[in-house]
C-alpha cells in the first residue's frame, strides 16, 4: 500500500506541478505577446516616423530649389523691367522697325522661360490695395483703396511673392460715387 500512496501521492504531485507549469506557461506566453506587441508598435511608429522624415527632406529640396531659384530669378527682372521701359519710350515712334519686334520676341522668350519654371505676373489693376502683396508708392485721384495704376510689375514663384508690385492706390476723390472728404470739426 505504501507504494500505491506514494504513486498517488507523485501523481498528484506532479498533477499541481503539470497546472503550475502551464499557469507559468500561459503568463510567460502572455507576457511574450505583450512584448512582441510592443516592439510592433514601435516598429510602426518607426517606419511612420521615417516616412514623415522622408517627405519632409524633399520638400525642404523642393524649397531649397525654388529659394535658388528666386535669388536668380529677383536678378533677370530687372532686365524685362528695362524691356518694358524701352518699349514705352520707342513705342509710338517706332511702330514697325524690324530690329523693335525682334526685341519683343527676345523679352517672349525670356518671359516663357520664366513662366516655364512658375513665374508668373501679379495682375494689380483694379484690385483693392493688399500692403501684405502691393508696395504703395503714389496715390491718385480713383475709387479709395484700389490699385489704379502700376509703376513696376510684380511677380509670384509658384504661390511665392518673390517681387511685389509698385502700385499707385486711389486716394477716393474724383471716384464716381465718392463724395468728397469733409473736413473734422
Amino acid at each position: 500500500m505504501a507504494t500505491e500512496e506514494k504513486d498517488t501521492l507523485d501523481d498528484k504531485a506532479s498533477a499541481e506541478v503539470e497546472v503550475q507549469g502551464a499557469e507559468s506557461l500561459e503568463t510567460l506566453l502572455a507576457q511574450e505577446k505583450e512584448k512582441a506587441e510592443r516592439y510592433l508598435a514601435n516598429w510602426q511608429r518607426t517606419e511612420a516616423d521615417f516616412r514623415n522624415y522622408k517627405a519632409r527632406e524633399d520638400q525642404e529640396k523642393k524649397d531649397l530649389i525654388n529659394w535658388a531659384n528666386s535669388a536668380l530669378i529677383t536678378d533677370i527682372l530687372p532686365v524685362l523691367d528695362a524691356f518694358d521701359r524701352a518699349f514705352q519710350a520707342s513705342a509710338p515712334k517706332g511702330h514697325g522697325l524690324s530690329w523693335l519686334i525682334g526685341f519683343k520676341q527676345i523679352q517672349k522668350m525670356l518671359q516663357d522661360v520664366l513662366a516655364k519654371y512658375g513665374v508668373t505676373e501679379v495682375k494689380c489693376i483694379g484690385e483693392v490695395f493688399d500692403p501684405s502683396r502691393h508696395e504703395a508708392v503714389a496715390q491718385q485721384p480713383g475709387a479709395e483703396g484700389v490699385i489704379v495704376g502700376e509703376v513696376r510689375k510684380g511677380y509670384v514663384l509658384k504661390d511665392k511673392l518673390i517681387r511685389a508690385p509698385q502700385v499707385v492706390v486711389g486716394n477716393g476723390e474724383g471716384a464716381p460715387g465718392s463724395e468728397p472728404a469733409k473736413a473734422a470739426e
